[in-house]
């Protein structure tokens, strides 16, 4: 297990391997754009923000300079804006009051503005996320059985969950952030400008190393984040696998072991982790002293240009100190922005390899109405391949008349199943014809073809839900006399009736509560309940006992009238009951025939028969040897 995971994870590419980065924020960027209400929402209260942070910066500044040239009579007193002047009555202390008093109420705004911003931003990013998830899944169920079989639910999951997640985060970490960083740097450089020019440009010097930086970081860290989410897709079909595999790991005592590769898995995940968690710590401190350069530059240059009165202490080097610092903290932001950048883009490629996956299953654009079917089905030199170049069915044809019964038997792997599944339109045949009524299944509506065909496949699956309800999941307005008529013709009813709340008790998660024979009689019960006029059975009694098999397939004898019925089954109670039987080998039809004409014909299907009924007179013989010892006992 641990080497098909391992191996799974390096040899899997992403479909979408060749889409650029640039492709890749365009599509992203498209989110902003369907969004764009709330988003510019956010970023006018960003500059509400910035707007108050200014004019609270610029308050203290003057308050500075105010109490300067009171406590120094050689200052200048401060320039106020807009041309205006304080009353000559006022006391220094009230002007102080005064001042403090507006720079308290600024904060209060800001403060009230952020807790907007904030609000609005969780807001969003949740709305996103719903969206993003409820798209992904909606798509999921759309997609063909094609993109299952090329994919692991692990990495379906971690898809529809973290990378979701993360595209989500270039909403707000990305888009949103990069829009507020740009507005703030702005706004400051134009008062740092206004304040001083000559300090401002030798101030902000090392700036375009810091994007220089911020390019080399981005290009670093990318590959590094796609083999994070590989490691991650491996950490959850571990999971995955030993929760749902949990008797078999306890039965052979495998504890210890699948702790081992678990904690393996997991240390993986860490190391990567500890691998962008260095670069990170490594590009911070850097850009971190290049803003310290500035900072020293400002306290040599600026100190110089206070001591000769051409700034002032408070509007000016004050003022532009915290600039600066808010400044450096904007800029510092790359570096999270990069990080989020670079985390939203491997994430948008593993969902948008979900979203663009082709839905390979569809109904034409004029179907042929079908309504009702009357059963008859026919295939015509069928071909179908899984992965192109490995045939797995090769040339198979066959009738079936409406109301008759085709069973199919043949070893494992013979291509049963996926003969069904051809039926049902899970997939297309690669060439030849499926026919229901005489009209090729690919110009008939997906969902009416379904809808006229009830299926038991052979691993029967149970929905977290009511019995009742596992009943009528194809028919959820089924009342319920129905749903009990089902369940009688399944010979269900039965144990339903010795259950505590009956049709309403709840089955586990995938029927964990239940036997393999009655998981098989309410999946039979769901597929009577449709009343189709096509019912296909995959070996739909492989796991119930002769008893219950005797019941149920006396009852779908009687609800099989006017139905026609393919069976996949190797069991002869089951096959002999067709009016044809196809034996598949290798993916071909082998032998046909009824079941006399069969048993006559050397073959596989004769050496089942003679293994079954031997395994019978075995049985038998040790019931009759049981029987006599136990009257001989009496005796």
């Amino acid at each position: 297990m641990a080497a098909r995971a391992e191996s799974d994870s390096t040899s899997r590419q992403p479909a979408s391997a060749n889409a650029s980065r640039s492709q890749l924020l365009r599509r992203l960027l498209g989110l902003g754009v369907r969004y764009r209400s709330a988003c510019t929402v956010m970023v006018a209260l960003q500059a509400l923000v910035v707007a108050m942070t200014l004019s609270g910066l610029g308050l203290t500044g003057k308050g500075i300079d105010f109490i300067r040239s009171e406590v120094d009579a050689s200052s200048p007193p401060p320039r106020w804006p807009f041309g205006w002047s304080l009353p000559a009555d006022w006391t220094p202390l009230q002007t102080v009051a005064v001042i403090a008093a507006a720079v308290l109420i600024v904060a209060l705004l800001n403060a009230s503005v952020r807790f907007a911003a904030a609000y609005v931003t969780a807001g969003l990013t949740q709305r996103i996320l719903v969206q993003l998830r409820s798209d992904v899944y909606a798509r999921l169920q759309r997609l063909s059985f094609h993109f299952y079989d090329g994919n692991a639910s692990s990495s379906i999951i971690n898809r529809a969950a973290a990378d979701v997640n993360a595209v989500r985060m270039f909403i707000d970490g990305v888009l949103v952030k990069v829009l507020t960083t740009a507005l703030t740097l702005a706004v400051y450089l134009v008062y740092m400008l206004n304040v001083h020019v000559p300090l401002t440009l030798a101030c902000l010097l090392t700036s375009p190393l810091l994007w220089v930086g911020a390019v080399m970081f981005s290009r670093r860290v990318h590959p590094e984040y796609r083999r994070a989410s590989e490691l991650g897709d491996d950490l959850i079909l571990t999971l995955v696998e030993n929760v749902q595999g949990i008797h078999v790991v306890k039965g052979f005592g495998r504890e210890p072991e699948q702790i081992e590769q678990f904690t393996r898995s997991n240390r993986r995940i860490r190391d990567q982790k500890e691998t962008i968690f260095w670069r990170i710590s490594t590009f911070q401190p850097f850009m971190g002293g290049l803003t310290q350069v500035n900072m020293l530059v400002l306290i040599g240059y600026g100190g110089y240009l206070v001591i000769n009165n051409e700034i002032s202490l408070g509007a000016g080097l004050f003022v532009f100190a915290n600039l600066l610092h808010e400044f450096a903290n904007q800029v510092g932001q790359i570096t999270n922005i990069t990080n989020t950048i670079q985390a939203s883009l491997i994430a948008a490629e593993r969902v948008f390899e979900v979203v663009d996956a082709p839905v390979e299953i569809t109904s034409p654009d004029d179907p042929v109405p079908l309504g009702r079917a009357r059963g008859s089905v026919r295939l015509d030199d069928v071909s179908f391949e899984y992965v192109p170049g490995r045939r797995v069915l090769e040339n198979i044809s066959f009738e079936a008349p409406a109301g008759s019964t085709v069973a199919i038997t043949g070893e494992p792997g013979a291509g049963k199943s996926t003969l069904l599944s051809l039926l049902m339109r899970f997939y297309d045949p690669t060439t030849g014809v499926v026919a229901v009524d005489g009209i090729d299944v690919r110009r008939l509506d997906v969902d009416a073809l379904r809808r006229n065909m009830g299926i038991v496949f052979q691993d029967s699956f149970l929905f977290s839900n009511t019995v009742a309800a596992n009943i009528a999941f194809g028919h959820p307005d089924a009342s319920d006399q129905q749903i009990e008529n089902a369940a009688q013709l399944a010979a269900a009813a039965e144990f339903i009736e010795e259950m505590p709340d009956r049709y309403e008790a709840i089955v586990g998660e995938h029927g964990a509560n239940l036997s393999g024979g009655q998981r098989q009689r309410l999946s039979l019960a769901r597929a009577v309940l449709l009343d189709p006029p096509i019912l296909l059975l995959d070996d739909a009694t492989a796991s119930i006992d002769p008893e219950t098999e005797h019941e149920i397939q006396a009852a779908l004898a009687a609800a099989s009238s006017g139905r026609t019925t393919i069976v996949a089954s190797n069991r002869i109670s089951t096959l002999r009951r067709a009016d044809q039987i196809l034996v598949m080998q290798g993916g071909r039809i082998v032998a046909r025939g009824s079941h006399d004409e069969l048993v006559r014909q050397p073959g596989y299907y004769r050496q089942l028969a003679e293994l079954q009924f031997a395994d019978q007179l075995d049985d038998a013989a040790e019931d009759a040897e049981s029987d006599r010892q136990r009257f001989a006992n009496a005796g």
